[in-house]
């Protein structure tokens, strides 16, 4: 959901959109089909799948066979960094990002963090983007040789769950071509009970709307 409506807002804003998506061992691999109708629905310029094995290191739910938490109380959600914190996985990503984007000649990265409605993730932080951000304008030879700027933007980083769904229904995104869940069958219906799932659907409940994505089972 996050990272559709971080597509559909760049697109919006005149950027010309290169997608990248990772197959990184993740237990939630049918959101790589979910990328690509996202992909293909906003007509994105080229859409990347790339290969990264996580799994070789596991130390997390979603890339071991730990389980993935279900059934947290809303109210301590992102009091602690869960089990399903992939070590380094924002780092890594935009790692490739920003390496794809200097051969592209592209001095703009759109990342669909959040920090108001999330799990605890460190590396969704204002001060983390900020600080990678930095380290990106000094890593590359666009940055040293060339003087260029780049730039990560967070659209999304300072607001709420129903907020991204509004800002997403507004710019005609289609929210049943997304997946969120952590741990959906292999029909790719969602849980509907892991933080995930628990967080979109609360945001959708606040939009006074009701989720159009499938799911198992769910308290809407």
């Amino acid at each position: 959901m996050d990272s559709a409506t971080t597509t559909a807002i760049a697109l919006s804003e005149g950027y010309q959109v290169h997608a990248l998506t990772f197959r990184y061992g993740q237990r939630h691999a049918v959101e790589l089909e979910a990328a690509r109708r996202v992909a293909s629905y906003l007509g994105v310029r080229r859409h990347i799948v790339l290969d990264i094995d996580l799994r070789a290191f596991g130390g997390s739910a979603l890339t071991s066979e730990l389980a993935v938490p279900k059934d947290t109380p809303l109210d301590q959600i992102g009091q602690q960094i869960p089990a399903t914190y992939v070590p380094a996985r924002n780092t890594i990503f935009l790692s490739f990002a920003l390496g794809w984007a200097e051969v592209l000649g592209a001095a703009d990265i759109f990342l669909g963090a959040n920090a108001m409605d999330y799990s605890g993730y460190p590396d969704c932080r204002p001060e983390y983007i900020r600080a990678f951000q930095q380290m990106a304008r000094l890593a590359t030879r666009a940055g040293v040789e060339q003087g260029q700027q780049l730039t990560i933007h967070t659209p999304l980083i300072e607001l709420s769950k129903r907020e991204i769904v509004e800002r997403g229904l507004a710019l005609g995104l289609d929210f049943s071509q997304t997946l969120t869940c952590y741990d959906p069958d292999s029909e790719g219906r969602a849980c509907g009970r892991c933080e995930a799932c628990l967080l979109r659907l609360k945001g959708f409940r606040e939009a006074g709307l009701k989720d159009p994505a499938a799911y198992q089972t769910v308290r809407r």
